[in-house]
């Protein structure tokens, strides 16, 4: 079976027979009885795991699903403990339009949301110094023009790096720390990888919903909530094999005992199939195997510091800091913008990500405080309170979210969504190239392959 191409109608229409809306029409009430008896087992219960499970149990599956960690969400989850939404995993509705799943999944829980404004920002060099209009044209004239550049004139199999395609079309910009820091800031957050290591051909090829992202000041894993109702979830139950044959079903073996099913779905993190934490009997095709070792799973690292009083501009959203070396707290956004807590959100990016993460968290507060002085000096207090992320060292994700990497091709993401002897199927951000490191595109996936055991049993 090969992965199907989503439309945004696709999303609309797939969101509301998860969610059950479909149940009153014809189409629903055939469905409804599609999978009577059909046993599937989940792997994973973020919201790719869970949009599969919900979608597979309103079609009448008996759905089980195992999740490692003692909550469910995975890269979904809100910590409130300052007072103010921290977004452990995901932190924004990216392109919060209608057609969005994560949108409407928001809005059926009734979310609330603020735009976060990319041109509310003020940048400062390293040292401390205010960009003039100057600089902020030229850093993102330069930032631009390498992207027209790479659009207009690179094959769709080109094998270098973004870092090598600037080099070939002006490396001047590679010894100027402001195009450096919105290659580093805008494009290394944005993809998760370093620029040494990101495809120059895929990395801004993939799609977009159209309208500025927002964060959703409800707290953003609330959405799992009726995805969650009523689904046989087991928490803490950490799966080491998955053993499966055509015709003959699934064995899913956990610390605490072995469950057995007609089909599995697997949304574990591209770092655990990496890291090869589960093993599959028989092992996974060549090609999968291929795709897994190809495709890079990078990390963003999260570290709020909240005060007792700001000491900078409570209005400015974003704070942008040339920092060295590139990706370290290099981006912060301002609570205060949203919020009536004092909070600073710093972020670590590209190769620096995976550094932070080996940090403690005092060693990472001092990191990030040392940047806030460049700019703000001896004004930056001691924070009353610190809340940190290590995705890279998180045992159940290895990482923030996937890659692509030179020589990668849509296919090693999209490929990963083929049924495996048509019992087993992969999902996860990971597996959907158009919307990978999202949390619509892991939904989407999910959805994708409850649909393909719909479709199994046909």
């Amino acid at each position: 079976m090969t992965a199907r191409t989503f439309t945004r109608r696709d999303a609309g229409l797939m969101f509301l027979a998860a969610t059950g809306a479909l149940a009153a029409t014809p189409f629903g009430r055939a469905r409804a009885q599609a999978l009577e008896g059909t046993q599937v087992i989940v792997i994973g219960a973020g919201i790719a795991g869970l949009g599969a499970a919900r979608s597979l149990k309103n079609q009448g599956a008996e759905v089980i699903v195992l999740e490692g960690k003692p909550h469910i969400g995975g890269r979904l989850l809100t910590d409130w403990s300052m007072g103010a939404p921290f977004e452990v995993g995901a932190g924004w509705i990216h392109g919060p339009e209608q057609a969005n799943p994560s949108r409407q999944l928001a809005d059926a829980v009734g979310a609330e949301y603020v735009v976060t404004d990319d041109e509310n920002a003020v940048y400062f060099h390293a040292n401390g110094d205010e960009f003039g209009e100057d600089d902020y044209e030229e850093m993102s004239d330069g930032w631009e023009s390498v992207v027209e550049h790479i659009d207009e004139t690179f094959e769709r199999n080109d094998p270098r790096s973004l870092l090598k395609a600037i080099r070939a079309y002006d490396s001047d910009l590679l010894d100027d720390p402001r195009v450096m820091w919105a290659f580093s800031a805008w494009t290394e957050f944005s993809k998760g990888g370093p620029i040494e290591d990101l495809s120059a051909i895929l990395f801004n090829a993939d799609k977009a919903f159209d309208t500025p992202d927002v964060v959703v000041t409800t707290g953003y894993d609330k959405i799992l909530g009726p995805l969650a109702v009523d689904l046989d979830i087991r928490l803490s139950h950490t799966v080491t094999e998955v053993s499966y044959e055509k015709g003959d079903g699934v064995a899913v073996e956990t610390d605490k005992g072995t469950f057995e099913a007609d089909y599995c779905i697997c949304t574990v993190p591209l770092g655990v199939l990496k890291a090869e934490k589960i093993a599959f009997d028989p092992p996974l095709p060549q090609r999968y195997r291929q795709s897994i070792d190809r495709l890079g799973f990078g990390s963003v690292t999260k570290l709020a510091l909240k005060f007792d009083e700001p000491f900078w501009d409570v209005e400015t959203q974003y704070f942008g800091i040339v920092t060295e070396p590139k990706g370290r707290w290099n981006y912060w956004l301002n609570y205060r913008t949203f919020s009536d807590e004092n909070i600073l959100l710093g972020l670590s990016v590209g190769a620096y990500a995976p550094v932070a993460d080996k940090m403690t968290d005092a060693e990472m507060t001092e990191d990030g405080l040392d940047v806030l002085r460049q700019v703000w000096g001896d004004d930056v207090g001691t924070p009353t309170q610190v809340l940190a992320t290590h995705w890279a060292t998180d045992p159940y994700s290895l990482g923030a979210y996937a890659y692509p990497r030179p020589g990668n091709s849509r296919s090693d993401y999209d490929g990963l969504a083929r049924a495996v002897e048509d019992c087993l199927f992969l999902a996860g951000e990971h597996t959907i190239f158009d919307y990978a490191g999202t949390t619509h595109g892991a939904y989407m996936s999910g959805l994708r392959a409850a649909e393909a055991v719909i479709e199994a049993e046909s």
